[in-house]
């Protein structure tokens, strides 16, 4: 069964933003060790310009082959960033959905890994966005951020 998995951030974190775009490249390399290819949907070029630059700052033992869409090989490599108006260029077991809508193009993941901000009209599409999966069948689950659950 199709898996969506939402991380809360965490209120008292000093900068919840920085959390999540941590949490983004964790999840990147655990799931990329595990052999899956990836797909992170920043909400906008310049965050996923953000996420690309903090991948590339990680230690070489825990480097994740990524590529922005548009660079890299033709198919891309194991973890693509895009942003809104932007597809995979090839199959994809996960999306990390960063952007404020869900993905009209989350149906063809296995699982979706999404997060609850802790801006109330941030947390409200988040809400949204729960539903949407749901409603299309996911299997759903709510974790910390803190958490560490990859599948």
């Amino acid at each position: 069964m199709a898996l969506a998995t939402f991380y809360i951030l965490d209120e008292k974190h000093a900068e919840p933003q920085q959390q999540m775009l941590e949490k983004v490249c964790s999840l990147a390399d655990q799931y990329c060790q595990q052999g899956m290819k990836v797909f992170i949907t920043a909400d906008s070029k310049s965050q996923a310009e953000a996420i690309d630059e903090q991948l590339w700052q990680r230690s070489p033992d825990h480097f994740v082959p990524h590529n922005l869409i548009g660079e890299g090989p033709r198919g891309g490599t194991q973890v693509e960033i895009g942003w809104p108006g932007v597809r995979p260029a090839g199959h994809r077991n996960v999306l990390i959905n960063l952007a404020e809508e869900a993905a009209i193009f989350a149906p063809s993941f296995a699982q979706v890994v999404d997060f609850v901000p802790c801006e109330e009209t941030l947390k409200q599409q988040a809400r949204e966005r729960y539903k949407i999966y749901r409603m299309a069948g996911r299997q759903m689950r709510t974790l910390a951020v803190e958490e560490s659950s990859v599948i």
